[in-house]
């Protein structure tokens, strides 16, 4: 949603801020800000638009100091504005304030502390959430620290927050509630970032607040956690990163979109590794295991999830009805959460989330968890809130998603979901000795056969140049590759700007074939499967109405490349696993698509990587 970094030590403040900014930048980027303290003057500096926006104005100005927060937005309160930009200050100056998410009763204390006589610059519920700390430091005549818990404590909503108190030049306060926070750990200093790549060349000893949590950093001094509620001194939890800062850079790729594409074939290995024993017959899923009675005798399997996961979602219930037999409902978790779902003891919810950090996933765990279900999260960052909150789990172990439309956490998790079908399907005995086997051993062949697929990158650029300036594409598929269908079309519409629709083939007939014309490029997944004769019918039935079809098919296909107009060849594999290769090819046009569009591929206009806020 946004990001947030901070810093205190002994080092050179600002640099470490613009570099953490830039490295968050996937979190939100219509505005930037920071503000660092030198021990005597604060140098405060915040702008509309990009980092690179903020570093313009500030790198010609003073900004030394070794204490400072810095923050790049994603709109919610008041537009993307130099005034509604964070840092914010309460109205004497005195107190500077960071925020990542929503405080939901901002109005009413908005309202409370106008009548005592405050006045707002902003538009924004943190301005808000700033002067009520300050209005509280002042009348209980007490320390920040007490004023923050106290005021956190009338706070409705969810929220990340660093602040600091000028006449206190070597003290931060931090808290978290719903939004995510992680405290670096180094010889006299603290980092403080919304994940931990702003600090991985610094250190990678952290600690993951705790919603309900509060951290008091002063120099020189031991980290102090507290309960926001009880104000209790907290032991906190401290983790050894295993991430590397290579896995934040572009290793020589334009974008990071481009580069996460082509680490797909690793990324699956290593969701693979230490699981996937084809040798041995074997699949270790430690969450699985623990929870085996729960899952052979669910009452059925609800999968929930936003966006891309929804997608992935979707591809994990034909997974598991398909080997397991098991009845699998897919839902959106933010319509999940308000339609008073019918939840019980006997159900399994399945929460996917790349980040581990969305707010309606998170809050659709929470709501089936109160309500008896047992809890299986699938997500990609160690430690985050899903994690943490979910009974147990698989991590899918992509490595860091910087690019804000998701491509390899996607295939990830349809590869986990693949993992967790087979494996109960073997355990309940719905699926015979042979046939696992010989899924267990395609499997573990995916990598090699992306890698091949990503061969097709010349040729998605080529096609490229003639759809690019489409206003709008339909595209269709059947059974396991409908989701796939719907996800080509997502990743178009986010980095591209064209309008576009997924659709299971069959029901073009029910509305979409309409649009079609000699304009409407339609994109049809079309493996060699037991529904190609049907599917072959649908590529008919668009040329019979002038449609351009481009068509992804498997090596020496025949009767659907003799009528399209332009093919894409992928390599053959077992229809459960065809949503993970024919993706590919679509992120790769959808990529070269926008790039020849000017658009800005890695951070789409409007759109932020974590959703952190409803």
């Amino acid at each position: 949603m946004c990001g947030i970094v901070g810093y205190l030590g002994y080092r050179d403040a600002y640099p470490i801020l613009i570099k953490g900014l830039k490295r968050l930048e996937y979190r939100g980027y219509d505005s930037a800000g920071v503000a660092i303290h030198n021990g005597h003057n604060i140098h405060y500096y915040k702008k509309k638009g990009k980092v690179s926006d903020l570093e313009q104005i500030s790198s010609n100005n003073p900004h030394d100091g070794r204490m400072g927060i810095a923050h790049t937005r994603w709109a919610t309160h008041g537009e993307p504005s130099d005034i509604n930009s964070h840092p914010h200050t309460s109205m004497s100056g005195n107190l500077f304030l960071i925020h990542n998410g929503i405080i939901e009763n901002f109005h009413s204390i908005k309202e409370a502390l106008s009548a005592r006589g405050f006045k707002f610059k902003s538009d924004t519920d943190t301005e808000v959430l700033v002067n009520l700390i300050e209005d509280i430091q002042k009348g209980e005549n007490t320390t920040l620290e007490n004023a923050v818990r106290q005021a956190l404590n009338q706070v409705i909503g969810a929220y990340a927050i660093c602040v600091f108190d000028k006449r206190e030049p070597n003290e931060i306060i931090v808290a978290k509630m719903g939004s995510p926070l992680v405290i670096g750990l180094a010889e006299d200093e603290y980092f403080i970032a919304s994940d931990a790549t702003p600090f991985l060349e610094y250190t990678k000893k952290v600690i993951y607040l705790q919603d309900g949590e509060m951290g008091v950093i002063r120099k020189g001094k031991p980290l102090v956690i507290r309960e926001i509620k009880t104000n209790l001194t907290i032991d906190p939890y401290v983790q050894q990163l295993q991430m590397d800062i290579e896995q934040i850079e572009k290793g020589g790729f334009e974008h990071f979109m481009l580069k996460e594409i082509y680490e797909q074939p690793r990324s699956i290995r290593d969701t693979l590794r230490g699981r996937l024993l084809p040798e041995q017959g074997l699949i270790n899923m430690r969450g699985i295991d623990e929870y085996k009675e729960k899952f052979l005798n669910a009452q059925r399997i609800i999968i929930v999830g936003c966006g891309t996961s929804w997608h992935a979602g979707l591809v994990g219930e034909y997974l598991i009805e398909d080997i397991v037999r098991m009845p699998v409902e897919v839902e959106y978790a933010s319509e999940f959460r308000y339609r008073n779902p019918i939840i019980t003891e006997k159900d399994v919810v399945i929460a996917i989330s790349q980040s581990g950090e969305t707010a309606d996933t998170l809050a659709a765990v929470k709501l089936a968890k109160s309500m008896g279900a047992t809890i299986f999260g699938i997500c990609n960052v160690v430690g985050s809130s899903i994690a943490r909150e979910t009974h147990a789990g698989a991590y899918t172990h992509a490595g860091p998603e910087i690019g804000v439309a998701s491509t390899k956490a996607f295939t990830a998790q349809i590869t986990v979901l693949a993992l967790i079908a087979l494996k109960l399907g073997y355990m309940k005995g719905s699926i015979s000795e042979s046939k696992y086997m010989r899924l267990l051993i395609e499997l573990n062949s995916i990598p090699e056969k992306i890698e091949e697929t990503l061969k097709c990158d010349p040729l998605t650029r080529y096609l490229a140049e003639i759809y690019k300036d489409s206003s709008n594409a339909l595209y269709l598929g059947r059974g396991y590759n409908f989701p796939v269908a719907l996800e080509g079309a997502l990743k178009l519409k986010e980095i591209s700007y064209i309008h576009a629709e997924g659709y299971p083939a069959a029901e073009m007939k029910h509305g979409p074939i309409a649009l079609i014309d000699e304009n409407m490029p339609v994109i049809v997944i079309a493996p060699k499967n037991d529904q190609y004769d049907k599917i072959y019918s649908n590529v008919q039935e668009v040329k019979a109405r002038k449609g351009r079809v481009l068509a992804v098919v498997n090596h020496d296909d025949e009767d659907i490349s003799s009528i399209a107009d332009h093919i894409i060849e992928v390599p053959e594999t077992e229809n459960i696993y065809s949503p993970i290769i024919n993706t590919i090819p679509l992120q790769l046009l959808s990529y070269h698509i926008a790039l020849m569009r000017g658009c800005n591929v890695d951070q789409p206009r409007n759109l932020a990587k974590s959703v952190t806020v409803e």
